[in-house]
């Protein structure tokens, strides 16, 4: 039996700007939403004020490092890393992300860049 995950809201950061400002230029995502940042193999809460789940995760969606409840004005990274999935706190365990499994993210996710030059 497969267990039945969440549906997620995946908006999807690639631009330099996009990637660099993150959570910061939006509202903080909720339980069913997730950034997705490419290429990104690390990430800093600095000036952000609530902490997030943070998935590492290679090309094909393999996840490789999670660190869970990243605090404000602290960083991850993660070594062959092509990507960060972000996740509000508590909420990465909930949508599949753990070491060694595969996130499966939507071919066409939303474009976080259209929303934030």
């Amino acid at each position: 039996m497969t267990a039945h995950l969440p549906a997620l809201m995946l908006h999807r950061a690639e631009s330099f700007s996009a990637r660099l400002f993150g959570l910061l230029a939006r509202p903080p995502l909720g339980p069913d939403e997730a950034l997705y940042l490419a290429p990104c193999a690390s990430v800093h809460t600095a000036f952000m004020r609530y902490p997030i789940d943070v998935a590492f995760v290679d090309r094909s969606g393999r996840v490789l490092k999670v660190a869970a409840n990243l605090r404000p004005f602290r960083a991850a990274w993660c070594r062959g890393a092509h990507a960060v999935v972000e996740f509000a706190a508590g909420a990465a365990l909930r949508h599949g992300a753990t070491v060694g499994g595969v996130l499966q993210l939507a071919a066409e996710p939303s474009n976080y860049n259209k929303e934030h030059p």
